[in-house]
């Protein structure tokens, strides 16, 4: 996916420590802002979480795989 039409990452100091891997990952229903775009809510899976961020792979309205670090208020369980 081209990188101007994905979702924007929060940034390290945001995503905040320790970080835990969700192995399975969680299917789950998240907001996602895109520089382009706006904001879409959008299937996906949690591959991470901190306390104040979660690690999502998610597919867009095209079919296309991107991922990003969003607020975990932006994330519910399917």
């Amino acid at each position: 996916m081209p990188l101007h039409e994905g979702a924007l990452s929060l940034p390290p100091a945001a995503v905040g420590q320790p970080v835990r891997p969700l192995d399975p990952p969680v299917p789950v229903l998240v907001w996602v802002p895109r520089a382009r775009f706006g904001w879409a809510r959008l299937e996906a899976v949690a591959t991470a979480y901190t306390p104040t961020a979660g690690h999502v792979r998610y597919r867009d309205e095209h079919g296309r795989e991107g991922v990003a670090w969003v607020w975990a208020g932006a994330i519910t369980r399917r």
